[in-house]
């Protein structure tokens, strides 16, 4: 489908591509890795034609069609609705359904053989285009990320960027391009969403490229790796877990033959040095030294798992409790967050607080924090010291500081090679650390954020999405820094590794209610599925009961469905359906029912209705023999 042959590519005097190659064939499913700054979302805009490379060749097959998410298209405005703004994927459909409408309105006042004609045509296209589903299809994908059914005719000014980005996404799955390139898609999704979406991609018939930091997402969408790396695209076929195990061997026969490769080298150089003054072994020597000259050098393997081995300590250790919250409640107009809700925060609590957005977890932290208001009691425990780490803080650092000065400004009393140690446990290094903030990427920025964050001598951190704009090697720094962070924190993630690294709680919001989960986010996962099946299992009025309380971890009964009689019930309705739909298609096709506008409108709405009833039960009958 694509074939990228000896691809290079500069930006000034670096070479982000050096003869690179990569050859993407139609239904692969490839996930782009690679530390920031290496070329990942530089390789997707030389693929679309928005870079030229400076060498190499890209091919084509004639019949590829490319979608493109990137960051860019937050900046997209209108006005339009968000279905709207979707069913333009839609687009020769929607310009169908137009003309139809045209056509009946002129029938209205000028009924001709040839508008019937006309008409008939333009309804085959119409359902060949599976039009009728149209609308149904697009609901389905805007709900299944997240946008509730009443928001869908709000106007996607009215969102934020992050939900922006989502319609956008919408909007490209919808399309069904032949390649789909997609970078950083999780970046504005929530853990609801995040599965939801890769759900859809398992279904995906085309292929597709996702860069992403996301390890769980990688491993359940993508089954070919291509890690960009010394200006190369390195390729390995299976997922992320599959890359981590197959670099590694790599990586021992690459050691390998580099030790025995500098052993041979410093033998040569030794007999050299022997010899280079005897004139009897002048003719040897001289070949040696061609030879040497000659080889071709195996490159070290370099150590990518950074380490950290600073110890991030606080003087004066807190409480037993350090924050109790009693009755809590808090609405935004009409919308209720928490309802009599509590929670106690204890000394040594790791806890990751997971959930869709807009569901209150941010505004909790801000609450626990002292900085947004609510109706009920806080009370904070003995010797609390806590600091807040939130993106927006970003914004707080000062330009005109250069790193070192940054930190230093904390107030910190540790000395200069102290603060040169942290930072190069944040992966700046030498002349790194007079870098000015200004120059600084984001996920750069965030690194900043972060040491900050930990050197603040706090005994408890709030932390709001803290892994947003890290690569891999810099999330995997932060996993080891509040792995041996000896106080209590707060985390608001929605990076699965991540929380599975570093919780020891998790908490989760339902029924406006504040709950929690004595366990590490694998323990809760499966609880929660042992849950869902339990309550399944259960008569309605048994289900529908509240739990004594949320630490209760749901006990393992067996879940008999009688699933030959739900498919035979689904088969019915399906079969009741097909009959309704061909005696529309029988009616709208009798001349009577043309010439007569409000039959053949009303005839027509009743079909549009059949047509995605039956898609609905169809896709329910699939479901059930797929179970």
């Amino acid at each position: 489908m694509i074939s990228i042959t000896n691809l290079s590519f500069h930006f000034g005097a670096r070479a982000m591509y050096d003869e690179a190659n990569l050859h993407i064939k139609p239904g692969d499913k490839i996930g782009l890795i690679g530390a920031n700054g290496t070329g990942k979302s530089t390789l997707l805009r030389i693929i679309t034609g928005e870079y030229q490379p400076d060498g190499g060749s890209i091919s084509m097959a004639k019949d590829c069609s490319i979608g493109f998410l990137n960051q860019d298209l937050l900046s997209y405005q209108t006005e339009d609705s968000i279905l709207h703004v979707v069913m333009q994927a839609f687009q020769r459909a929607l310009d169908v359904h137009d003309e139809m409408e045209k056509v009946l309105h002129e029938m209205e006042t000028n009924y001709r053989d040839e508008l019937v004609e006309q008409l008939g045509e333009l309804q085959e296209e119409y359902e060949r285009l599976d039009g009728f589903t149209l609308q149904a299809r697009a609901e389905e994908l805007l709900e299944g990320l997240g946008f509730p059914t009443a928001e869908l005719q709000n106007p996607l000014s009215s969102f934020s960027g992050g939900w922006r980005m989502r319609v956008m996404l919408a909007k490209l799955l919808l399309q069904k391009p032949s390649l789909l390139l997609l970078d950083e898609p999780t970046n504005h999704l929530d853990l609801p969403s995040i599965k939801w979406i890769e759900e859809y991609l398992e279904r995906y018939e085309g292929a597709y490229v996702i860069v992403s930091h996301d390890r769980y997402f990688l491993d359940n969408t993508v089954d070919i790796t291509v890690e960009v790396a010394n200006s190369k695209l390195n390729v390995y076929a299976g997922n992320y877990s599959f890359f981590l195990e197959e670099k590694s061997l790599r990586n021992e026969i690459q050691k390998g033959a580099f030790e025995n490769q500098q052993a041979k080298i410093r033998q040569t150089e030794r007999f050299i040095e022997r010899f280079k003054a005897k004139a009897s072994k002048a003719k040897q020597v001289q070949s040696r030294v061609k030879a040497l000259a000659k080889v071709d050098l195996i490159d070290d393997v370099v150590d990518e798992n950074a380490k950290v081995n600073f110890k991030f300590t606080f003087d004066t250790p807190s409480g037993r409790n350090l924050i109790m919250l009693e009755e809590m409640s808090k609405s935004y107009g009409d919308k209720v967050i928490f309802k009599n809700s509590e929670a106690t925060l204890e000394r040594g609590q790791k806890i990751a607080f997971i959930g869709a957005n807009g569901k209150g977890k941010s505004t909790l932290l801000r609450i626990i924090n002292g900085s947004e208001p609510f109706d009920g009691k806080r009370t904070l425990g003995h010797n609390v010291r806590s600091t807040f780490f939130a993106q927006h803080q970003l914004e707080a650092l000062r330009l005109e500081n250069n790193l070192l000065e940054e930190l230093q400004q904390t107030g910190t009393a540790r000395s200069e090679m102290e603060l040169r140690g942290i930072l190069g446990c944040f992966l700046f290094s030498s002349d790194d650390v007079f870098k000015k903030i200004k120059v600084l990427s984001g996920g750069e920025k965030s690194r900043v954020a972060l040491a900050k964050t930990l050197l603040s001598n706090a005994n408890f951190l709030l932390l709001d999405e803290p892994t947003n704009h890290l690569d891999m090697v810099s999330v995997n720094i932060l996993i080891q820094a509040l792995q041996q962070y000896q106080g209590t924190f707060l985390v608001i993630s929605h990076d699965r590794f991540f929380v599975e690294q570093i919780a020891n709680t998790i908490w989760f919001i339902e029924d406006h209610q504040l709950k929690e989960y004595p366990g590490t986010y694998e323990e809760y996962e499966y609880w929660l599925e042992e849950r869902a099946k339990n309550a399944a299992s259960l008569p309605v009025s048994e289900s529908k009961k509240p739990e004594k309380t949320a630490v209760v971890v749901a006990e393992k009964k067996p879940v008999v469905p009688d699933l030959q009689k739900s498919i035979a019930k689904v088969e019915v309705e399906i079969t009741d359906l097909e009959k309704k739909k061909l005696e529309l298609e029988n009616r709208m096709a009798d001349p009577l029912v043309f010439s007569d506008y409000n039959k053949l409108q009303t005839s027509q709405q009743e079909y549009e209705k059949i047509v995605a009833s039956l898609a609905d039960a169809t896709k329910r009958w699939e479901a059930l023999l797929d179970s």
